[in-house]
């Protein structure tokens, strides 16, 4: 059913589809004009409706009456299952509701898909005619479910009316009864981003940790559809920020998957657990990984992750990164990894304080580093011969899962330039992360692979030049 009552096909004559149309419009002097006339008051749709559903579903109460005194029948219904009376409801016409009910229409009609008035008023956010319904009729059971096994709680959680929904608390129901999915209202207040009704529905007593039949907790589906004002509001009522889903996926896992950042950084706040791994065995960096996000990687590595955790296949991150040809990624596990072996090595060293500093594992287009940048492109393109950067590689301690996943991007022949280049600036931002001289450094990695006449150059070079950030005067 959508918003208006749509016309269908044409299988009515001329003088029928006449007073369908004056129902429609509540023009009861034509339809009365169209009846002295002869015309069949019970004639039906392709879809079976009749000018009483016409003139229920649009509110018409001088129509409703009129067909009423001519003896129309109360209970019919479309092809949907819909009656007058439950587009009445549906409609939130509540004095046509009244009118049909007085008349001796049948109150616990359903439609085809198991809806009841409270269902379709629930549904559609209609208050009074939900007030009517459960004070005024008698055997209306609140609790009632559709075909899908929703109670009206169900439905206006799910459509986000926050009004229906506090008139259906009131009156003392099941605040965690599941639909055919195991979905509780919350559940469905979640995912649809009505963050008036989590509150409502938390308020009341409901279940934050409930779960679906695919173990889906509300936070699952506020990472599937980026709900974080709903996120927050689960967080500080104490949703269980680890629980995993049939497929062992957490909500870190999904948020990561749906390229949400804010959402990934809000798990990552809330101290989730970034290691946990899903059916495949990846954990949320491996997903990362897989699909190329930088942002989301950059802020999973600074929140610090195992590096060494392998999925079903046996691939770290690194490995899945390389292979999928996200080289930023790539290189950005590759800085965290030494970067964090080299923190572990300075026991003195303050990780929080890194942070502080707005520690990066992105590329860097810093201007202070332009210099020392076009040093490595250089050296990397006209100098380093064929295999020379891995000797300075493993001269820096670079592991050989780290020479596998630069050497893994193949641009031709000359693909070791590509490589050493993306080696040299990995090996750059550690060294500038530690507050070392880079100079100095590649100074003596050079003399350290047998290339003392590149070291010698560089170091007469950069002693010349006043633009140099850092001299090797000490040399």
């Amino acid at each position: 059913m959508g918003d208006d009552l749509k016309p269908d096909g044409d299988s009515l004559l001329h003088s029928e589809k006449e007073f369908h149309n004056a129902a429609k419009r509540n023009d009861t002097a034509r339809m009365e004009e169209l009846i002295r006339r002869g015309v069949d008051i019970k004639a039906k749709t392709s879809t079976d409706r009749t000018a009483l559903h016409w003139a229920a579903g649009a509110g018409n109460v001088d129509a409703v009456r009129l067909l009423l005194d001519h003896d129309i029948p109360l209970d019919d219904e479309d092809s949907f299952g819909m009656n007058a009376l439950l587009l009445s409801a549906w409609f939130g016409h509540l004095r046509v509701l009244q009118i049909l009910v007085n008349a001796g229409a049948k109150i616990n009609c359903v439609n085809r898909s198991g809806g009841n008035l409270l269902h379709c008023a629930a549904q559609r956010g209609h208050v009074q005619v939900m007030e009517f319904v459960m004070e005024d009729l008698e055997d209306m059971c609140v609790d009632k479910t559709d075909n899908e096994e929703n109670t009206a709680l169900h439905l206006a959680a799910r459509n986000g009316h926050c009004s229906v929904l506090q008139k259906i608390i009131e009156v003392g129901v099941d605040l965690d009864e599941k639909n055919f999915e195991g979905l509780t209202s919350l559940h469905l207040a979640a995912e649809g981003g009505h963050s008036d009704c989590v509150k409502l529905l938390l308020e009341a007593g409901a279940d934050v940790n409930a779960q679906t039949q695919k173990k889906m907790n509300c936070l699952h589906y506020t990472a599937l559809r980026g709900h974080e004002e709903i996120a927050r509001i689960l967080l500080d009522a104490g949703i269980h920020t680890n629980a995993v889903n049939h497929q062992n996926a957490s909500a870190t896992h999904i948020a990561v998957l749906q390229n949400f950042p804010a959402m990934v950084k809000l798990f990552i706040d809330a101290e989730c657990d970034l290691d946990i791994p899903d059916n495949r065995l990846q954990t949320a960096l491996h997903i990362a990984a897989e699909h190329g996000r930088q942002d989301i990687a950059e802020m999973i590595l600074i929140a610090g992750v195992n590096l060494k955790q392998t999925d079903k296949q046996g691939k770290t991150s690194l490995d899945v990164a390389a292979r999928g040809n996200h080289i930023n990624v790539a290189d950005m596990i590759i800085k965290a990894d030494r970067f964090y072996k080299w923190e572990k090595d300075n026991l003195n060293s303050d990780s929080d304080s890194w942070v502080a500093k707005r520690l990066t594992f992105k590329q860097d287009h810093r201007l202070e580093t332009q210099h020392i940048r076009s040093v490595m492109w250089r050296l990397a393109t006209k100098y380093l011969k064929p295999g020379e950067w891995k000797k300075l590689a493993h001269y820096w301690k670079f592991t050989d899962a780290h020479v596998r996943a630069i050497e893994q991007q193949w641009t031709g022949t000359k693909s070791y330039r590509e490589h050493g280049h993306r080696m040299l600036l990995i090996w750059l931002h550690g060294v500038i992360t530690a507050g070392e001289n880079p100079i100095k450094g590649l100074y003596e990695g050079l003399v350290g692979i047998g290339r003392r006449d590149l070291a010698e150059s560089i170091r007469k070079k950069a002693n010349a030049d006043s633009a140099s950030p850092r001299k090797c005067t000490v040399m």
